[in-house]
């Protein structure tokens, strides 16, 4: 089996996502995607990857990998380089696994589970649009006319939402209330004041459902350490299932120090990529609990490795996905083969909202779980009008 061309999709209506599609002389077709900086991206595969992977056997995963990664000479932070690798890493993964007919988590090693719970990451429907106003910024002008405006609904009335979740099956939800304050001051200060408006979800959560439900604090890397501190104190009442990317990853000391003054475990973090990156995390004792992402730490490949290595060091790994719904997908292939997995995000909002506009084959989650998927490959395909749309850029590298 040869490659025998690369194939990128960007869509104006989702500036921010790329896919690629890799085509082989046996009629097996794969499919990633990333996120951010779409552009650069499309431009770096078929520049620099394409080339180093026409004419060669997509089931040489690992020596791809190496080549391609040593080409960048790149391991920390997710790098447009990086992302390009992941992508076309989840692609291969899907080519491999469809050429054998068998599920991706399959072709993995195998699994260790059938299912594995989801918890909800409350962002709303437009939330995979810009960021530019802040991570606020999409709940402007929302309502609660459509279901899961989740981000709306956590900033005005987190007790209904809450209700709404566990109705749903759903026992844990992550929301970023602080957030709107490190916006204006660079993340240097929080004051009393603010730490008790931001404060007011979590407690809402808890006077509505108790304990019914677990509450992830997400802080996106914007605070100093002393302002980081002071809100992981002040959620103590709380008790939250983690507080996540408190601080800045550039500097793995100050998050050690970070999580020897919180009362809750540490989650870190979807913006390290390669193992590299993670080994220094775990090696200083910084974080309780292994995010990652799969289409920006390198693909499943690199997200095996990293996982492998966080059961080394007794931790739990949890893939992230606030991304697309390929890295949804081959999320759940690696949570079903991981064995120190411990849960997997979702946003309900994409999955019911754009994610079905642009693939068929979404992971069944029903009661709070997804399931193991069992169709060849990811078992995910993108939706064929998708390459003829209006708002299409394709571009092709045929060997």
């Amino acid at each position: 089996m040869k490659i025998t061309g690369l194939r990128t999709l960007r869509l104006a209506a989702y500036p921010r996502w790329c896919v690629v599609e890799i085509a082989t002389d046996e009629g097996v077709i794969g499919i990633g995607e990333t996120y951010d900086t779409a552009e650069a991206v499309e431009a770096h595969l078929h520049n620099t990857i394409a080339p180093m992977l026409l004419g060669r056997d997509p089931r040489d995963i690992e020596g791809h990998w190496n080549r391609i990664h040593r080409a960048s000479r790149l391991t920390l932070g997710k790098s447009m380089e990086v992302r390009a690798l992941s992508m076309v890493d989840v692609a291969l993964w899907d080519v491999t696994a469809r050429s054998r007919d068998e599920p991706v988590w399959r072709a993995l090693g195998g699994g260790c589970r059938d299912r594995i719970r989801v918890y909800n990451t409350c962002a709303g429907y437009a939330y995979s649009g810009s960021h530019g106003g802040g991570y606020h910024a999409t709940a402007r002008g929302a309502s609660n006319e459509r279901p899961y405006e989740d981000l709306h609904a956590f900033l005005n009335d987190a007790g209904a939402l809450a209700r709404s979740l566990l109705a749903e099956g759903y026992t844990q939800m992550k929301i970023w209330p602080f957030d709107r304050f490190a916006e204006g001051g660079g993340g240097q200060y929080i004051s009393l004041a603010q730490l008790d408006e931001g404060l007011g979800p979590f407690r809402a959560i808890r006077d509505a459902v108790g304990d019914a439900m677990e509450i992830a604090c997400e802080l996106h890397n914007l605070w100093s350490l002393p302002a980081a501190v002071r809100i992981a104190k002040g959620l103590e009442e709380i008790r939250p299932v983690w507080i996540e990317d408190p601080v800045p990853m550039d500097n793995i000391d100050t998050l050690a120090r970070f999580r020897a003054e919180s009362p809750a475990p540490v989650c870190a973090s979807e913006t390290v990529s390669t193992r590299w990156g993670f080994r220094e995390m775990f090696d200083k004792g910084a974080t309780d609990i292994a995010m990652l992402d799969v289409t920006w730490t390198g693909g499943l490949s690199e997200a095996r490795k990293i996982g492998y290595m966080a059961e080394a060091y007794h931790l739990p790994a949890t893939p992230h996905d606030c991304v697309g719904p390929i890295t949804l997908m081959a999320s759940v292939h690696l949570c079903m083969h991981l064995p120190n997995a411990l849960v997997q995000e979702a946003v309900r909002a994409y999955v019911h909202g754009w994610y079905p506009e642009v693939v068929t084959g979404l992971p069944r989650i029903e009661n709070g779980v997804v399931h193991a998927p069992q169709e060849p490959g990811l078992g995910i395909a993108l939706r064929p009008e998708l390459w003829t749309r209006p708002d299409a850029t394709v571009r092709e590298s045929a060997a």
